[in-house]
Order: C-alpha cells, then structure tokens, then sequence
C-alpha cells in the first residue's frame, strides 16, 4: 500500500473522473499526538480533504500533516492540490477556521461553508440553559426556509428577537450568517450532503479509533502510513458505492453543465 499511497498523493487530480471540476471539497482536521524521542510531546495537525467530483462521487484528494492550523499551512496544502490539477472547486466546506476561509479563497476563489451543526453548538453555548430549547427551536426555523432569501430574512428576524437578551448570540449570528447559509446557493438536492462536515463524521470515527489504540506516534511518518492506508481504504469504499451526488444536480454547478458517466460503471 504505501507504493499506492505515494501514487495517490501524486496523482493528477484533472484525470480524477473529472475531478478538476469537482463541485464541493471538503475539508477536516484532527490532532494526533507525537512523541518526540522520550522528552518531548506535542501534538500535530491532520488535515484531509476529501472532494465530490463530476461524476458525482468522493475521492480522497489528499492529507497533510503540520504543526498548525494556521493561514500558511492550509494555503501550502490547498496549492499542493492546485498543483496537481485541482480546479473548479465551489465550496470547501470546514469548521470555523479563518486561516482555512482565507486560504481557500486566495487559492480556489472558493466560497466557504461553515458547519451548520457545530455553528448550532457554538450558539446555543451562548444562551442559558434552561432557555437553549426555545433558542434552538428559533433557530431551526431559518434552516426550514426553502431558499436562501427567505432563510436570510428569518435569520435577522431570529437575530433581532435575541439580541436583547442574548447580546453575545446576536454577535455571533450578525458576524457569521453568510458562511452558514452559503450551501443554500446550490441545489437544494445537495443541502444535506455540503451543509456540514458530518458526512466526514464517519472517516474521522475510523482514523481516532485506530489512533487512540496506539496513543503516542513516534513520528510523522507512522502517522502517515495509519491515516493513509485508512484513506486507501476509504478511497475503494466509495469507488464502488451508489453516487453521492446525481449527475443531473451537478450538471448545475459545473464549469461544465456537460457532465458524463465513467468510463467503466460500477
């Protein structure tokens, strides 16, 4: 597998089923801890990033290992993709992290998505807790709207009425609606699948539990051949699974409305 692994990460992402195209990529993190010899521990940023392409299915388009989150680092990992070939992204979907919303937009031009279920989490935190039923309840109704207009009306008529009480929750809703109602521009078929990162929610189950059996890695590079050879396997998973995505939706949102089917079916 790692000569597997080594041709995956190299490959030309433009002969991806298309993939140069893709419509969403979406990208998440997880941090694993390093022994550095016996003196040392630290922890390492995980990234991966995982695409919908044209053909309407996941591919696994890479993953980086880095000392942080940082601006510098998403940017260096998004030109590595760009750098071999990975054009037409629409969205990148990802928690709130400002270094990776500004790297995507310097490298794709991307709009960027933040997880509606962690923005909920992130939100209810600020209204007291015997009033986060109600809050949550209020906040549902944008999400039910049927389109983006009508979601962003209710979204200031939400804001307005908690803004009284709950000046830190209206701050929050002033300063983030545009990134957690951007999956609204797209087909509404697609709303459940880019609308978070819980879809990712699975491969990131898979990749702790084998990391917490070992517990401390001694280097990147045993890292690397966990994450990897788990990202091989995710990679077959889903060459042979039922299409994320329809091809008549993403004829839509493509560069190229001319969308085709693979050359082998599977």
């Amino acid at each position: 597998w790692p000569r597997r692994l080594a041709a995956m990460e190299g490959a030309p992402l433009a002969d991806w089923s298309c993939t140069a195209q893709t419509s969403q990529t979406m990208l998440h993190r997880l941090d694993s801890a390093i022994a550095n010899g016996d003196v040392h521990r630290g922890t390492r940023a995980v990234i991966i990033a995982v695409g919908v392409n044209t053909d309407g299915r996941r591919e696994v388009l890479g993953m980086d290992i880095g000392p942080s989150e940082a601006e510098p680092f998403w940017k260096a990992f998004l030109r590595s993709l760009a750098d071999r070939g990975l054009r037409g992204v629409k969205l990148v979907i990802a928690d709130d992290h400002k270094g990776l919303r500004a790297a995507a937009r310097r490298v794709f031009n991307a709009t960027h998505q933040r997880c509606r279920i962690h923005w909920m989490r992130n939100a209810l935190a600020h209204a007291p807790a015997k009033q986060r039923t109600a809050v949550a309840a209020m906040l549902k109704t944008i999400f039910a709207q049927e389109t983006r207009a009508e979601a962003e009306a209710q979204w200031e008529i939400v804001a307005d009425a908690l803004r009284e009480k709950q000046p830190k929750l209206g701050a929050l809703m002033d300063a983030s609606r545009d990134d957690v109602l951007a999956y609204m521009s797209f087909p509404r078929e697609h709303w459940t699948q880019i609308a978070s990162t819980n879809p990712l929610e699975r491969v990131n189950r898979k990749v702790k539990r084998r990391a917490d059996v070992i517990g401390i890695f001694p280097n990147d590079e045993a890292i690397i051949r966990l994450v990897g050879a788990l990202m091989l396997e995710t990679n077959d998973e889903w060459a042979v699974a039922r299409r994320y995505m329809s091809l008549e939706t993403l004829g839509r949102v493509t560069e190229n409305p001319t969308v085709r089917l693979p050359a082998v079916a599977t």
